[in-house]
């Protein structure tokens, strides 16, 4: 998906890498259209549906309806309830954090998040959209005992967490409506925006901002703030974000800590160049 935290081929596509190599056995070529699969569904803005993949891919519909069966099977493809459209699935994601867990590139996310923490004296994450839902890519924990956990692969909703509503906000408006369209806006806490009109509002008023906002909305007595990681394309790919138990900090104490956060959000941007492949 085209927000994702930006770990794809840039460069070179799986399917020009195909092409290139007009050698190779029709066999091993299609041994590759699983991957074929995920790489596009990974690059699309919008969830693409059984035509428009047959087309991009070249690959029959009948072929294709029967490769996308048994990856759904698997686990490495989503459906979307209501567009027939097709997303990575959990297993996918699970894959791609395993690659990435003892990589260079998360020992300098977590290099970033831990000197973050360090300031904040609060548990910092970089995350990052996934389908309708955000995924926590890394995080460091603060040292007190009242805390928030979340493992690293955690998904949380978009509408009333901090980073959901920055990658909602940074979205246009016709993509957002979309997206809302198609969200449970469920109702967490007292505070949780259900209804559209209102969350709409608030997700304006955030893009002028450019930053994200929980005011208790996705957990009572927690409050989180979070701002973008943009690419070399000035797109939000990722979020860098800090949540507190409002015991301790209340959310006008984070805000006032949103030029920390900037700065390590323009540290986690660089990152992400130097470890983009073919970077």
């Amino acid at each position: 998906m085209e927000h994702n935290l930006d770990l794809r081929f840039q460069n070179r596509s799986a399917a020009s890498a195909l092409s290139a190599d007009a050698g190779e056995p029709q066999e091993a070529a299609r041994s590759l259209r699983a991957l074929l699969v995920l790489d596009h569904l990974a690059r699309a803005q919008h969830p693409p549906t059984l035509a428009q993949l047959a087309q991009r891919l070249d690959m029959p519909k009948t072929t294709l309806m029967r490769l996308l069966a048994a990856m759904q099977r698997a686990g490495f493809v989503a459906a979307t309830p209501t567009e027939n459209g097709y997303v990575p699935g959990p297993q996918s994601t699970a894959l791609a954090l395993a690659t990435l867990r003892a990589s260079a590139f998360t020992r300098a996310c977590r290099a970033v998040l831990a000197q973050l923490a360090g300031k904040l004296g609060e548990t910092c994450n970089l995350t990052a959209p996934d389908g309708d839902q955000v995924i926590y890519m890394e995080r460091v924990e603060t040292a007190e005992p009242l805390r928030l956990f979340f493992a690293v692969g955690s998904h949380v909703p978009m509408h009333c967490t901090a980073s959901g509503k920055l990658f909602l906000a940074s979205m246009n408006r016709l993509e957002r409506g979309r997206v809302l369209a198609r969200l449970p806006l469920t109702r967490n806490t007292p505070r949780t925006l259900t209804d559209p009109a209102r969350l709409e509002d608030e997700l304006e008023r955030l893009a002028a901002r450019g930053i994200g906002i929980d005011n208790e909305e996705f957990v009572r007595g927690m409050s989180a703030v979070a701002v973008p990681v943009r690419d070399a394309q000035d797109r939000v790919v990722a979020a860098v974000a800090c949540h507190a138990p409002t015991a301790r900090l209340m959310l006008d104490d984070l805000l006032r800590a949103v030029p920390v956060l900037q700065g390590a959000a323009q540290s986690m941007r660089a990152v992400l160049a130097e470890h983009r492949p073919g970077g």
